[in-house]
């Protein structure tokens, strides 16, 4: 009985100390953490898009956290900087992502700023980047004789779209190049100053000896 009352405390310990690491210290050092200069809280349309690309899967393929040089050369891939807990203040929930089958999407908005591309690249993607793994999306899309007004037809590469028929995007097609095209963090992100991080310092009391100067 004693040994047994020995490993429940020990397991219950073990649990404490893991859950104080894993959980709430990380919350402690993020919950105040305020948005970057230059970042904008997502619109409607692109809030939109973001049910659409987490429905869709798009986050088992793609990650959303460039990592800095001592992990991996995200930098030189051109995905941009190192990401920062200010980048995801408007992100509810997290897409960090964990594999990395395609390329990372956090700055997909800089890298490729092209509604076009996107929308014929989601489309055909090996119209777009040859033997390319990513599945299409045709049912985002509408396979038409012509455009009504008011609607979205691709610019597809020749031969891409049905002979005599345009393609056009469906509004929640519309909806998630509009999101795509909202990552971007390439705003800079500074380290806080040192008495920031340590709080308001009160002035030092002058040598002694010497007066405080007046002001």
């Amino acid at each position: 009985m004693e040994n047994e009352v020995k490993l429940a405390a020990g397991t219950m310990v073990t649990f404490a100390i893991a859950v104080s690491a894993l959980v709430i210290l990380p919350y402690i050092q993020v919950r105040d953490v305020k948005p970057p200069e230059g970042l904008k809280p997502y619109t409607s349309a692109e809030l939109r898009g973001r049910s659409v690309y987490i429905a869709n899967g798009c986050v088992y393929c793609h990650s959303q956290q460039p990592r800095s040089e001592s992990f991996a050369p995200d930098a030189k891939r051109g995905w941009g900087r190192a990401s920062v807990p200010g980048d995801y203040v408007y992100d509810k929930p997290h897409l960090l992502g964990s594999m990395r089958t395609g390329p990372d999407l956090m700055n997909i908005g800089v890298r490729q700023p092209s509604k076009d591309w996107h929308l014929g690249h989601l489309y055909q993607p090996r119209a777009y980047v040859p033997g390319s793994i990513m599945p299409s999306y045709p049912y985002l899309f509408e396979v038409k004789d012509k455009a009504e007004p008011g609607e979205e037809a691709l610019n597809l590469p020749p031969g891409t779209a049905p002979a005599g028929k345009v393609v056009v995007a469906r509004p929640e097609m519309l909806d998630l190049v509009k999101y795509l095209l909202s990552l971007k963090r390439e705003y800079p992100v500074l380290p806080p100053e040192p008495h920031e991080a340590a709080g308001a310092r009160t002035p030092s009391a002058p040598p002694a000896g010497k007066p405080a100067s007046a002001s």
